[in-house]
């Protein structure tokens, strides 16, 4: 019996000539991984995998190399029989036809030479090739005469992701030390070949790491993320490439694709510590956007019944009460409550408050890194927030029996209109595609929750609906250091602290005091019950934007050709817009003065 198991078995009936038959356009992009191992499920194509699948991909995979290693390295490494590997992608292209194909570690002059005769004869419309020559610890992981094959290979793809070690091998040059000489380095290269380059910065000592596509005629598209301190990234090179390829194959332009990826990955990053596998270099969570997502469709009631009590005769009752909402630490309030019945308010919505401040959307909106195109989502959605909310503080107005709470409810409303205008005139203004997207559903459920309460409940209620929106977006202010003049939203950043805003909180936390203790026991129950409620819409509000797809028409991006906002080139106003401001708009545009609004 022969030793390549793929003999062992009766040939398969041989393909039509005409190749796998057509079945019309895929739901998803069909995309093969070839590469090697890894049983602890970090890299190869155990990440290929999770990652294509992730990027909304339906996943294959052929292996290159049976490799035994754990998150402390490699162990050892067998390499199939040339034939092996043949016959698995003779299987694949005999039978499915793909949209996307990408290559990592071909450890042999014997595997890239088999797999670059497949591509050849089967070409793929997107190539993606992971170029795995030289490890993290900068040791060389192929012969000269396999790395000379894997050169000639990359000269097929349609896009190569280096590292910059890597870099260096491709384009016979040293170690890049800076993030110009490595763009200096692909754009030589990418110029001969005619085939694009993603540089890669994370190795480079900067806070800032970004992901660059570098075409071959030069145009530049730069995706920017923020470093996260931690051990888990084994296996990004993998996750970072088989992404992309998902996408492109998918029929997003670079831009959208690469903005995609990276944002993707960087999530995956920041939470791969907490999967606790291995002790050495941990993988990242290729699923955690995924779960996020899933968790914010759930139907599941934000309160349980027994959350609030039906009568809240003591201001201790709440803090006292079941439900998750009114768990955990007192974060302390940047705006002083007014008196026991506010106070113990904030004590029952205070781990929202904290959710708020640590929520993924609040955090990159600090630290500069939201992408362009999620930031004028939410300048959107607010606007359309704005508009509602002006009619709830409004009919607050009119239900007011006391005469300071009428004044201030009909003076925030206008001051809601007025922001507004603001918002349009120095925002939107500059983002014309932003300011044509309709109110989203998480507006809609919001703004509709706060009109119900303040056109057809006590005014008691109506006004506790509406004050999470004052005194949250007070506290996500709190968090805030110095802002640089450089911060990509320093402008909008300063309206969390403006003085005039703060004075405001302190007026609606005033009204609202005096409405619960003068309300009646079941009416001021209810009223606790539409704060926390309001609390959790808060928290929906501002990690709205990250549901929405950077890339996609829906997103608010800059614009550009076709859906994804950017062209095909990855040139124009999309291109520029997916990871920071444009490039005409000035970090220091004049932000409304926001007062009794967002």
């Amino acid at each position: 019996m022969s030793s390549d198991p793929c003999t062992q078995f009766p040939p398969a009936p041989a393909p039509s000539a005409a190749g796998p038959a057509p079945r019309g356009a895929a739901s998803l992009p069909r995309v093969l991984s070839i590469a090697g191992t890894d049983p602890t499920g970090g890299a190869g194509t155990a990440a290929d995998l999770k990652s294509i699948v992730a990027a909304g991909g339906y996943a294959m995979s052929v292996v290159t190399s049976v490799v035994a290693q754990n998150t402390h390295g490699v162990r050892a490494i067998h390499v199939p029989p040339r034939q092996t590997l043949a016959a698995q992608l003779e299987a694949v292209s005999d039978d499915v036809q793909l949209e996307a194909v990408k290559t990592g570690m071909l450890g042999t002059v014997e595997v890239i030479e088999t797999v670059s005769a497949w591509v050849q004869a089967h070409p793929p419309q997107v190539l993606v090739v992971d170029p795995v020559m030289v490890a993290s610890s900068g040791d060389r992981l192929l012969e000269p005469e396999a790395e000379q094959a894997m050169l000639r290979f990359c000269e097929l793809a349609t896009v190569v992701t280096p590292n910059i070690d890597e870099l260096g091998v491709l384009t016979g040059s040293p170690r890049a030390r800076t993030e110009a000489e490595a763009f200096a380095q692909a754009r030589r290269w990418a110029a001969r070949t005619q085939v694009a380059v993603v540089v890669k910065t994370g190795h480079l000592e900067a806070e800032e790491v970004a992901n660059t596509w570098i075409a071959p005629d030069g145009t530049e598209h730069r995706v920017r993320s923020r470093r996260v301190e931690t051990t888990s990234t084994h296996g990004t090179g993998c996750s970072l490439s088989s992404a992309l390829a998902t996408r492109l194959g998918a029929g997003h332009s670079l831009a959208a694709a690469l903005t995609w990826a990276t944002g993707w990955l960087h999530e995956a990053v920041e939470h791969g510590a907490a999967l606790q596998v291995g002790s050495g270099h941990g993988p990242v969570d290729h699923g955690h956007q995924g779960r996020r997502l899933a968790a914010a469709g759930s139907a599941a009631p934000w309160l349980t019944d027994d959350a609030v009590p039906q009568r809240w005769e003591h201001p201790a009752q709440l803090a006292a009460a079941d439900g998750d909402a009114v768990r955990g630490t007192v974060v302390p309030a940047v705006v002083p409550p007014a008196g026991p019945w506010t106070e113990a308010l904030w004590a029952a919505g205070s781990p929202l408050a904290a959710e708020i401040s640590r929520s993924g959307f609040v955090r990159a909106l600090i630290d500069g890194s939201l992408p362009e195109q999620q930031f004028s989502f939410y300048l959107a959605q607010d606007a359309h927030y704005l508009l509602r909310y002006s009619r709830a503080l409004a009919a607050l107005g009119e239900s007011s029996t006391d005469a300071d709470a009428r004044a201030f409810w009909a003076a925030s409303a206008q001051e809601c209109l007025t922001v507004e205008m603001a918002l349009h005139h120095d925002w939107l203004a500059s983002r014309p595609h932003a300011a044509q997207v309709p109110v989203g559903p998480v507006t809609s459920a919001y703004t509709d929750f706060l009109l119900a309460r303040a056109l057809g409940s006590p005014t008691v209620v109506g006004a506790a609906a509406a004050l999470p929106c004052f005194w949250l977006y007070a506290q996500v202010g709190a968090d805030l250091d110095e802002v640089a003049p450089t911060h990509p939203y320093a402008a909008w950043l300063e309206t969390y602290r403006d003085p005039g805003f703060v004075e405001g909180v302190a007026g609606a936390l005033a009204v609202v005091e005096a409405e619960l203790a003068a309300a009646d026991p079941a009416e001021r129950a209810e009223a606790a019950r539409d704060f926390l409620l309001a609390c959790r819409h808060e928290l929906e509000f501002f990690e709205q934007a990250r549901r929405v797809e950077v890339g996609t028409a829906d997103g608010a991006g800059a614009g550009g050709a076709g859906a994804d906002g950017a062209g095909a080139d990855g040139a124009g106003a999309g291109a520029d817009a997916a990871d920071g401001p444009s490039a005409d708009e000035p970090a220091t545009t004049a932000a409304p003065t926001v007062g009794a609004a967002r």
